[in-house]
């Protein structure tokens, strides 16, 4: 599928939110859509490798980690996890590590930065429920479209 959030945000502009520009593209696939499901946590990321142990059915992983920069909540055995399992990309409000190994994955990862400290592990968390950072709510179920230009959100599917 080809699209450029610029466009999509010129035909559909009433449609979309935007988010804040605070994300770097970490993965090999620079651009990635799907459907919507979150996990919430904060410095652990026991919910995040269990989300992308599913079949990911061409959907997006958004990590709701509170933003914080003090440890990772994806690496590269986790992306690699994620694109065996068919999801199209993960996008942490967080941080990520591994990143020279994760920019030869082919799956979608955007993040806020990266960090070589790993979470803890006490599987602690929400899954599929509704997350808001960078001035936009990701809900479960809706779309999200990434590229280098940035990430909009749709409650429908638009390519």
């Amino acid at each position: 599928m080809t699209f450029a959030t610029a466009d999509l945000y010129d035909k559909h502009e009433e449609k979309l939110q935007v988010t804040t520009p605070m994300f770097n593209d970490y993965g090999g696939k620079k651009n990635f859509s799907g459907s919507i499901s979150t996990v919430k946590v904060f410095e652990d990321n026991s919910l995040v490798r269990g989300a992308l142990e599913e079949s990911g059915e061409g959907r997006v992983l958004v990590v709701d980690g509170a933003g914080s920069l003090r440890c990772a909540l994806v690496g590269d055995m986790l992306a690699e996890l994620g694109k065996n399992n068919g999801w199209q990309g993960i996008i942490v409000f967080g941080c990520i590590r591994d990143s020279a190994v994760i920019a030869n994955i082919d799956i979608g990862l955007k993040a806020l930065n990266s960090n070589p400290r790993k979470s803890v592990k006490k599987g602690v968390g929400d899954r599929d429920i509704a997350v808001t950072f960078a001035d936009v709510t990701f809900n479960p179920g809706d779309y999200v479209y990434a590229d280098a230009d940035g990430i909009v959100l749709s409650a429908e599917k638009l390519t």
